[in-house]
């Protein structure tokens, strides 16, 4: 049902004039999409398979090709890379996709360098290598590991796993715990409450994929379907919290 839908907007869509995917798009869009309290609670698929399309108007164009190659990541991929190209692969795409901003991008890579400049890429490797045989259903254990990695916080590991693990895996950073904050009866809620958004710990980022894994889960059984994952409820909830802010700055 969710493939049919996401075929269905792709043709109606391309039978539109082309828009320039950017803020402004994103405001156009704006009024079809419930905000995330309503949506939480939907029954309706359609309602959900909105809200995931609305997550590529916040892309900005220079980004895109490289949100689609980040977002259709295949993990065997990674298997056939070797030190550097582990190494070349973060610094060139992941960093990259991970931190837009590029002051972000200029610390986090300056860590990251150090294992080139340190002969330490062996070291780096050995992330890999631990990360391609771990299980996925240990979501502490994962972002421990991804966590090892110079230049990752625990939001930076979260999306590492989520790009190579969707169906378990979410990014967690501090617009997915300010758009959490809005759903008042979630059982996490004093948990939300007390986090530190733009400092997660990696207790914090087991809470919050739970969170995501549990509301995929639910969605598959109200749906009949296996095509929600954990890494699809967070990029709805990024974008909610991004529709939230072009509101508040009134864009």
């Amino acid at each position: 049902m969710l493939q049919f839908i996401l075929r269905k907007q792709v043709s109606i869509r391309n039978e539109r004039p082309k828009k320039r995917i950017d803020h402004a798009f994103s405001k156009y869009e704006d009024s079809n999409i419930m905000d995330i309290a309503n949506l939480w609670h939907s029954s309706h698929e359609s309602a959900w398979v909105d809200a995931l399309h609305h997550y590529w108007s916040f892309v900005r164009p220079e980004n895109l090709a490289l949100e689609h190659a980040m977002d259709g990541l295949n993990i065997e991929r990674l298997r056939d890379l070797d030190s550097y190209g582990w190494y070349a692969f973060l610094r060139d795409e992941y960093f990259r996709w991970k931190y837009t901003a590029p002051n972000r991008y200029a610390t986090t890579t300056a860590q990251l360098r150090r294992y080139l400049e340190n002969g330490g890429l062996d070291e780096l490797d050995a992330v890999r290598q631990a990360l391609l045989h771990a299980d996925p259903n240990d979501i502490q254990a994962g972002l421990t590991t991804a966590h090892r990695i110079r230049g990752l916080g625990t939001a930076g590991a979260s999306g590492l796993l989520a790009l190579m693990y969707p169906a378990r895996f979410a990014t967690v950073d501090q617009f997915v715990v300010m758009a959490l904050r809005e759903l008042k009866d979630l059982p996490e809620k004093y948990a939300l409450h007390h986090m530190k958004p733009e400092g997660l710990s990696v207790r914090d980022g087991v809470t919050l994929i739970d969170i995501m894994q549990r509301k995929a889960a639910e969605l598959n059984r109200q749906f009949g379907t296996t095509q929600w994952t954990p890494r699809k409820i967070d990029m709805i909830l990024w974008s909610s919290r991004q529709r939230r802010e072009v509101r508040i700055q009134g864009r």
